[in-house]
């Protein structure tokens, strides 16, 4: 192709009006083919409803599993399964979840720079933790453009910040400025094809399901200390990469935000499970004391009382942790992005 003629876009929490925007200035003779990846539960209808309803000029599907790839149309990650590109065509993966995500933002973008090189455009839109920043970053490498939405433009900023920490970007800006920006960088003939590290090959056939065991993972990731929070194997910590990222031997990856965000959930539930055992042995051994006192057993009454003051100290403890860890949470950390999908959903795109 004569043209940059892919466009792979990413969102999360937030991106539903941006990515309309988007869509709905894109024209009827637009060269190019869109690839859009919405982090959203399995089986909503919502993206669909919602791009359908924004793209007035360019036909909409869900994309198939060896699916050429059309300039003009616009393909939709199904959920539940990576949306990869695979020289000219899309391969849906079944490859382990990144970022607790599948399908993964950072997956179709590595994996479209890897195929189309200069010929891709990589666009971070709103959303939730750092999604995207490393398959953006993985495009600028192979010589495309990285194109990210204001933070002071998105409704959820933490995406799009991270992804302009990860790499230098052509442009950041409002979605509208994007829309125009994608029109003008998708005329243009692509730069040089850049080399690329052997291992974006390898964490691609990961993602499509390929193989990932212990030798696959040496060649791009060195040991760690951590452990995956989702099978409980060694970490590896990638290697030349932004931002820092983890895989297992399994394959499930991680950035460290993300592993952060899995590790503090599970301490919750371990503090919540241990609460509610103190709780328990507390009103057990306050019943083993009343026990011993109708048996006059003064001295055995006595002892668990004392045990039961104990438990009682060490449930106030945990229960103090707990509602402050619930208070140190940030607002944007709650809700759903699907609920932003689904308000949105079959409303007609703004002027």
């Amino acid at each position: 192709m004569a043209n940059r003629d892919i466009i792979v876009i990413g969102g999360s929490a937030g991106s539903s009006d941006p990515l309309r925007t988007i869509l709905a200035a894109l024209p009827r003779n637009f060269r190019a083919a869109v690839l859009i990846i919405v982090h959203i539960p399995a089986n909503s209808a919502g993206i669909f409803r919602l791009v359908t309803s924004a793209s007035s000029n360019l036909p909409v599907k869900n994309a198939e599993d060896g699916d050429p790839i059309v300039p003009g149309q616009i393909y939709l990650a199904p959920s539940n399964h990576h949306l990869l590109v695979i020289k000219d065509k899309l391969a849906l993966g079944n490859g382990p979840r990144e970022n607790l995500a599948r399908p993964s933002i950072d997956s179709l973008f590595r994996s479209a720079a890897l195929s189309c090189g200069p010929r891709t455009i990589g666009v971070v839109l709103s959303g939730k933790m750092n999604d995207g920043a490393s398959g953006l970053a993985t495009i600028k490498q192979a010589g495309g453009i990285a194109l990210v939405q204001a933070p002071t433009d998105a409704m959820t900023p933490e995406m799009p910040m991270s992804a302009l920490e990860a790499t230098p970007v052509d442009l950041s800006a409002t979605s509208g400025e994007l829309a125009q920006a994608i029109i003008h960088f998708a005329s243009e003939p692509p730069g040089p094809a850049l080399p690329l590290p052997a291992g974006i090959r390898i964490e691609v056939e990961i993602a499509a399901g390929g193989p990932s065991d212990t030798p696959k993972i040496k060649e791009l990731a060195d040991p760690s200390p951590l452990t995956c929070p989702e099978c409980g194997g060694v970490l590896s910590e990638v290697r030349d990469t932004q931002p820092l990222r983890f895989r297992c031997q399994i394959g499930h990856a991680y950035t460290a935000k993300a592993l952060i965000a899995e590790q503090r959930h599970s301490v919750d539930t371990a503090m919540r499970v241990a609460l509610r055992i103190l709780e328990e042995r507390a009103s057990l051994v306050s019943r083993m004391a009343k026990e011993a006192k109708q048996a006059h057993r003064l001295g055995m009454a006595e002892m668990h009382e004392e045990r039961a003051r104990e438990y009682r100290k060490h449930v106030d403890v945990l229960r103090k942790a707990i509602l402050q860890g619930m208070e140190d949470k940030a607002p944007h950390e709650s809700g759903s992005d699907v609920i932003d999908l689904e308000m949105h959903a079959g409303t007609k795109p703004k002027s």
